[in-house]
């Protein structure tokens, strides 16, 4: 279930991002969890079962797109579709009102989400 970032849940979210690329410079995450805190175009969600597995991130971009910028899965918890159930639950989330879209950072696993997903066949 895709749950808000929460301000008590820093910890969690700078652990989880952390294992993107880009995550391992503590700076770098700790002014990325800030503009989450900060700016009201960023949301952070966590994906949450029975505890915090991953955390999506997006950037509203000129009131028009929603771009999912960051996608992580806690790694002992990867290959079990979290990854694609967060991407869908944001398109879900977005679609009506935005044109989601991903960063050129998670681009080549957001187009291999969809790919995989029956519901968008086109």
């Amino acid at each position: 279930m895709l749950t808000r970032y929460k301000k008590n849940m820093e910890k969690i979210a700078m652990g989880l991002l952390s294992f993107m690329p880009e995550g391992k410079d503590v700076k770098k995450l700790q002014q990325t969890i800030k503009e989450y805190e900060t700016n009201p175009d960023w949301h952070l969600y966590f994906w949450k079962e029975e505890a915090v597995l991953g955390a999506i991130g997006v950037k509203i971009e000129n009131d028009i797109n929603a771009v999912i910028q960051h996608v992580s899965v806690n790694p002992s918890h990867r290959n079990q579709g979290i990854g694609k159930k967060m991407m869908n639950e944001i398109k879900n989330l977005y679609d009506e009102k935005y044109a989601v879209c991903a960063s050129k950072e998670v681009q080549a696993f957001y187009t291999k989400s969809l790919e995989n997903d029956p519901e968008n066949d086109h």
